[in-house]
């Protein structure tokens, strides 16, 4: 069994070519010699005639050689190095846009970087540098400066256009952006799997994976709860999200500082600060986390509060099991709470 997955899950991942299990497994093939991740679109091997490996080095170690199809060796959720260079590009420069010569200049064909985009994001790579122009002139509009010094400061040619583009992306005419605000999103990735994270100016409100279901539902809420637009951009909160997500993966992080912004309601906050009293490694039954918040009847509504909870693993509703020990529902997938459980025990 590798990180609490059994041989029969994982050969029942790698048949449906599941990419959830992305990052948690890789298959070597006996009567091939090849290893491949989860998600691989070759035919399948019978189940006698695979192994599993919980790292790509392990494979290799193993005698067997990486498969030409899935490509085993490459990280599929990390940004390919093009990729960060553009992703730096902007950052340097917000106002910049990139266009379809300066890529073909880089030796980047467009059609490669709108579709990596268009996979992650959900947007094609203009629309993306659109949106991240659109990000800092709201900015820049709530902290008081003039809308035609946030139009023309991050690159739009006119009033009109930056307008458009305004109201396109956030629903409001550019001088409502003073009694509004932004979340700003990022994508990050994991060892088991793409994350989206979002965060206001006094925290993070937002950490899911990227497959969950109730994701969009989740995005919906905050934008209301907020009055918020949601647009992809940088935030000095995702360097320390993302560096202390790096440290708990890599273990050596247990807790975490990076603040959260998490409306609710007075019982859900109560139930998610709850959460955050479970000690990294241990696990609380939904009955001792609702005795634990004076309400031992509640073990339904606690149940109810933790899947509302929109900020996976830092508010921590991994850790509440059932009475029996049984692992129950989870957003990102039970077999990602079986990871991170048997991921904390060496965090103790």
């Amino acid at each position: 069994m590798l990180a609490g997955l059994t041989a029969e899950i994982m050969y029942d991942a790698l048949v449906r070519r599941d990419s959830q299990f992305e990052g948690s497994f890789f298959a070597g093939v006996k009567t091939t010699g090849i290893f491949c991740r989860p998600g691989c679109t070759a035919r399948s091997p019978r189940f006698e005639n695979v192994e599993f490996f919980h790292t790509s080095k392990e494979a290799l170690m193993h005698g067997y050689r990486p498969c030409k199809i899935c490509t085993p060796l490459d990280n599929k959720d990390e940004a390919p190095s093009y990729i960060k260079e553009l992703l730096q590009a902007l950052r340097d420069e917000p106002d910049r846009k990139i266009r379809d010569w300066e890529l073909r200049e880089r030796g980047i064909e467009p059609v490669q970087v709108r579709r990596w985009f268009k996979r992650h994001h959900q947007m094609t790579f203009h629309s993306f540098q659109r949106m991240l122009r659109i990000n800092q002139a709201f900015g820049m509009i709530r902290f008081g400066e003039t809308v035609t010094s946030a139009a023309f400061g991050n690159g739009y040619g006119s009033l009109s256009g930056f307008a458009h583009s305004f109201r396109k992306a956030t629903g409001l005419n550019p001088a409502e952006g003073t009694r509004n605000q932004v979340i700003s999103i990022t994508r990050l990735t994991t060892p088991i799997g793409p994350m989206l994270a979002g965060c206001t100016d006094r925290g993070i409100c937002l950490l899911e994976f990227a497959d969950r279901k109730m994701l969009e539902t989740e995005i919906a809420q905050l934008k209301k709860y907020f009055k918020a637009s949601m647009l992809p951009g940088e935030h000095p909160l995702f360097e320390t999200l993302n560096r202390e997500l790096q440290e708990y993966f890599g273990g050596k992080r247990a807790v975490f500082s990076v603040p959260l912004d998490t409306p609710g309601t007075a019982f859900q906050r109560a139930v998610w600060q709850a959460l955050m009293t479970i000690p990294c490694g241990t696990t609380r039954s939904y009955k001792d986390q609702a005795i634990s918040i004076g309400r031992p009847s509640s073990v339904r509504a606690v149940g109810h509060a933790n899947g509302c909870n929109r900020v996976s693993i830092l508010i921590p509703c991994h850790r509440v099991v059932g009475e029996n020990g049984h692992l129950t529902g989870y957003g990102g997938g039970i077999w990602r709470k079986k990871w991170l459980l048997e991921h904390e025990k060496s965090l103790k």
